[in-house]
């Protein structure tokens, strides 16, 4: 899957993972290769990715989320402690 994560102010991540996992405005929720398509909202907190070369964490303030065909776009309204 591709994953791109961008604040206003800058692109944080782009690449691909092998699952995503997503601090959700009703809970927690993760993504995993050819999932259904989705948006949604983010709360602040803790977005964890892993690629092939680790796990990654990035602390966002919130924002939205959409899945669609193996890609995933994250609009953060921004980063925590920046």
């Amino acid at each position: 899957m591709f994953l791109e994560i961008v604040t206003p102010a800058k692109k944080v991540f782009e690449g691909e993972v092998n699952v995503v996992t997503f601090p959700g405005s009703d809970g927690s929720f993760q993504v995993l290769n050819d999932h259904a398509p989705l948006v949604s909202t983010l709360k602040e907190g803790a977005l964890t990715y892993k690629g092939q070369d680790g796990e990654y964490n990035v602390e966002i303030t919130g924002g939205v989320v959409e899945v669609l065909h193996n890609k995933i776009v994250v609009l953060a309204d921004g980063l925590k402690d920046q």
